[in-house]
């Protein structure tokens, strides 16, 4: 069911909304990181979508202008999309994949994956979770979905 107002559908809420869910998924991947819950590559996601797509939480896909025309990228995103959404995972497109490289960095020092075309966040194995920023994210996805905009687009503003 779709409960939205004019205003969260593009009035002028819309700027500060897309900055909270922003913050919202920086949230997420600072707390999934340190608990093992991202799996960065396209490869790798597929693997683990493949592996148990029951435990993904989130399915964020990220390009930056000189990746909009990468047609093999295109036809990744399409296929991890489609499974997606066949598995009820929440996807996210997300510009500045630099500011995404930034965050996962800033948390695992040293390291830096290199593919970050396609990052997952999965549930600990140890417990369900309850997090609040995932909650926004989710609310995010399931309300444009209801405008008919399955894969939302999010800009990772730079700090």
């Amino acid at each position: 069911m779709c409960n939205m107002t004019f205003e969260e559908t593009g009035g002028d809420n819309s700027t500060e909304r897309m900055e909270s869910v922003s913050r919202a998924i920086e949230e997420i991947l600072r707390s999934a990181l340190p608990q093992g819950c991202i799996t960065a590559g396209v490869y790798e996601a597929a693997k683990s979508l493949n592996a148990d797509p029951d435990n993904v939480v989130l399915c964020l896909l990220a390009t930056d202008e000189e990746h909009k025309e990468d047609v093999a990228l295109q036809i990744h995103f399409t296929l991890i999309q489609a499974f997606c959404c066949e598995n009820d995972i929440n996807i996210v497109r997300v510009c500045n994949m630099g500011r995404l490289a930034e965050i996962l960095s800033e948390l695992k020092p040293g390291t830096e994956p290199t593919d970050l075309h396609c990052v997952l966040v999965t549930n600990p194995l140890a417990s369900s979770w309850k997090d609040p920023a995932l909650s926004k994210v989710n609310r995010f996805c399931r309300d444009c979905r209801c405008l008919d905009q399955w894969v939302p687009v999010i800009h990772l503003p730079d700090r």
